[in-house]
């Protein structure tokens, strides 16, 4: 829904029940629902505290798990119902009663997730993975929102990061479940235990705003290509100099349009391996020298 639209709604914000009040729907059902209030229902093995819990402040969960239950304790003389923990853990062995793919819930157990995975926790990564794993989740879907973070949040801090997670994603799709739960496992852990860094996401994001936001700049005379006599006439191509004739396979040369030559997009983190990758650049350009100068 769009902002205008959304102005014009009385917003509800729909929270999680809590166990108290879960119990109280429970309660209630037992003692008004036409089918239920006719049965004398056992909860032994305190097995309603198994059901409020299982329940996750659901009470559409809670309710349909309880008439799945009670029509598998079965009934004995005097309309007697058994629930024990056994049926219940039977009763919620699906767990799409509550973990809807297309439902909030999914949304948010997979951002846990991946904060968790960004903020270099792996023992919360790992919770949540196995609660999408328990729920049913499709592996190959979480092995690809790891690809993704691979490089928006580690990037060349780690770039083995983004090598481990598409093998991961190979691995899922060639084994499926239930042994991918280890290849995911494995990713996971490690993508969490990695350093750190956006700078080629913001990098890509700094270049996409001057994109949109210049006309249209001619690419350099000296960088393009002459497949013909006339464009070698006309300079294409011309002053273009060759790294690898030059002693460390560099030498200073523009490559940007001259109206952004001052740009510097990637910022490299002192994180990981990119701390490598920024001092070398540092090394190499001049315009990226006199920034870390200005900086310190």
């Amino acid at each position: 829904m769009n902002s205008p639209l959304l102005s014009r709604c009385r917003v509800f914000q729909i929270f999680q029940l809590e166990a108290d009040e879960i119990r109280e729907i429970i309660d209630n059902a037992l003692s008004s629902d036409q089918t239920l209030n006719k049965l004398q229902i056992d909860f032994s093995d305190s097995s309603i505290e198994l059901l409020i819990r299982m329940s996750s402040g659901d009470a559409r969960v809670a309710l349909s798990a309880l008439e799945l239950a009670v029509s598998m304790g079965g009934k004995s003389d005097g309309n007697e119902v058994k629930i024990t923990n056994e049926i219940l853990q039977q009763a919620f062995q699906s767990r799409s009663l509550y973990y809807d793919k297309n439902a909030d819930y999914h949304y948010d157990v997979i951002s846990a997730f991946i904060k968790s995975v960004r903020g270099s926790d792996p023992d919360a990564a790992l919770h949540w993975l196995a609660r999408m794993i328990d729920a049913g989740e499709k592996p190959e879907f979480i092995a690809r929102r790891m690809i993704i973070l691979a490089s928006e949040d580690i990037g060349n801090a780690d770039p083995q990061a983004i090598v481990v997670a598409t093998s991961g994603f190979t691995a899922v799709t060639y084994i499926g479940m239930p042994e991918a739960k280890l290849v995911l496992a494995q990713v996971a852990t490690y993508l969490a235990s990695a350093p750190k860094s956006n700078a080629s996401y913001l990098a890509i994001q700094r270049a996409l705003e001057d994109v949109k936001t210049h006309e249209q700049l001619a690419v350099p005379l000296h960088l393009r290509n002459a497949p013909t006599p006339l464009m070698k006439t006309a300079g294409y191509g011309e002053d273009y100099k060759y790294p690898h004739n030059f002693e460390n396979n560099f030498t200073n040369q523009e490559y940007l349009p001259k109206e952004l030559s001052d740009r510097i997009y990637y910022h490299p983190s002192n994180n990981g391996y990119e701390k490598q990758v920024n001092e070398y650049l540092i090394h190499l350009w001049q315009k990226r020298r006199n920034k870390n100068a200005g900086e310190k």
